[in-house]
């Protein structure tokens, strides 16, 4: 078989870019122009969006993780006050004990 003249786009004929065939490298201007751009913007804003989802899920799980904090704040912070009422609670009745004692005497 001979293949005079010919190459395929991995293996050109020859490295020298003048003397490539034509067809096998298209320059930007053999490239057709879309008529749709309506088309292509709306694909970008959908690819935008696409890329936009992770940041997205990342700000939502941010958001309940700070609401679970905050949510377990209030949790401790009303178990502490409940401890410290029912401490409280027992030094006034060992007040009032003292001060029975003591006018029982």
């Amino acid at each position: 078989m001979n293949t005079i003249g010919t190459g395929t786009i991995d293996r050109p004929l020859t490295r020298d870019p003048q003397k490539q065939d034509h067809t096998m490298n298209p320059t930007f201007t053999d490239t057709p122009v879309p008529m749709n751009t309506d088309v292509i913007e709306s694909r970008q804003n959908r690819n935008h969006a696409m890329q936009l989802i992770p940041e997205a899920l990342a700000r939502a799980h941010m958001h309940e993780r700070l609401r679970d904090a905050e949510s377990e704040r209030r949790a401790h912070r009303l178990a502490a006050a409940r401890r410290m009422q029912r401490r409280a609670e027992r030094a006034s009745l060992r007040a009032r004990r003292a001060l029975a004692m003591a006018v029982m005497q």
